[in-house]
């Protein structure tokens, strides 16, 4: 430990899932396969490449399947998906994902908007899809979403989220995570939450999804450090966004996030001045400037993707 702080951090890498999901720019299937192979060749050891959704819902989903199935899976790395009900686990379990998250909210109004299920029907899923994932040899992580408040309910209590995951933890999963979807967490209120989950979790591995709508991401990943949390989410770019609740802006951004860990000595194993290249080529791409800010107080030039 340095300073009470972890010498290692996992990088979560999410902008093929998280990150495009809400974009109008539909990323070809080619596309995604040049992204997952250059973020690999940065040092990126865990990518989560997909959900397994409507593709009406969602389109940038919609090549899902092909996209497993064209992979060029390396060892060593973490390939991972979102699943969110039997039909999706089905369809995970077919192009034989390896490690699969899976979320209930802690807020009944987004559970009802996200999965059209209260949480308690939410939450008796969620069991069922572990299990069968587990029986089907994948690695799971298990979340709450809305952790740390609700852009639609306001505070969210953090009895409920302890609930939840003392009611995972039961599951026996390979993880647990707690998501800030709305954007709504802060240093103080992370402490808190860490220290009354590291009850609950003892020794498993906890992560953390956070984004960053108020400006308070890179705050709380820092306070988390702290806390002892080496797994964090992250987006390329700071793209992203729950499309079921207004205004929610993108993740804290992995560019961002890797230098500021390089910063105070924290190894990542990634390559910050390729994984800005990479950045500003997908940005090119997508025609508009995103989020992070790294890249650009970097000022690197910029080729076609």
């Amino acid at each position: 430990m340095k300073d009470d702080l972890p010498d290692e951090v996992i990088i979560h890498e999410t902008v093929l899932r998280d990150g495009i999901q809400n974009e109008e720019t539909i990323v070809s299937l080619e596309k995604k396969l040049q992204l997952i192979d250059r973020l690999v060749g940065c040092g990126i050891k865990r990518i989560e490449i997909s959900s397994f959704v409507n593709p009406r819902l969602v389109p940038q989903m919609a090549d899902a399947e092909e996209l497993w199935n064209r992979i060029e899976r390396k060892e060593g790395i973490v390939y991972s998906a979102l699943v969110l009900g039997k039909k999706s686990l089905n369809r995970a379990i077919v192009c034989g994902v390896p490690h699969v998250g899976i979320f209930v909210s802690a807020s009944e109004t987004h559970s009802r908007k996200n999965s059209n299920r209260s949480i308690s029907e939410a939450k008796e899923e969620a069991f069922n899809l572990i299990k069968r994932a587990k029986s089907s040899d994948m690695k799971v992580r298990a979340g709450v979403m809305n952790a740390f408040g609700c852009a639609y309910e306001g505070d969210v209590s953090p009895e409920k989220v302890m609930d939840l995951v003392r009611d995972f933890m039961e599951t026996d999963p390979d993880e647990i995570c707690l998501a800030d979807t709305s954007g709504m967490a802060n240093p103080l209120q992370m402490h808190t939450m860490l220290s009354r989950l590291r009850e609950i979790t003892e020794e498993k591995p906890i992560s953390l999804h956070l984004h960053n709508t108020r400006g308070l991401g890179l705050a709380n990943v820092w306070e988390a450090l702290k806390q002892g949390v080496t797994i964090f989410d992250t987006s390329m770019g700071g793209l992203g966004g729950c499309p079921f609740i207004p205004g929610a802006r993108g993740n804290i951004a992995t560019e961002d996030t890797v230098h500021m860990l390089c910063e105070i000595g924290i190894e990542t194993g990634i390559d910050i001045e390729a994984l800005i290249e990479v950045s500003l080529y997908f940005e090119k791409y997508m025609g508009k400037e995103f989020p992070a800010m790294i890249p650009h107080l970097k000022h690197h030039k910029s080729n076609s993707f």
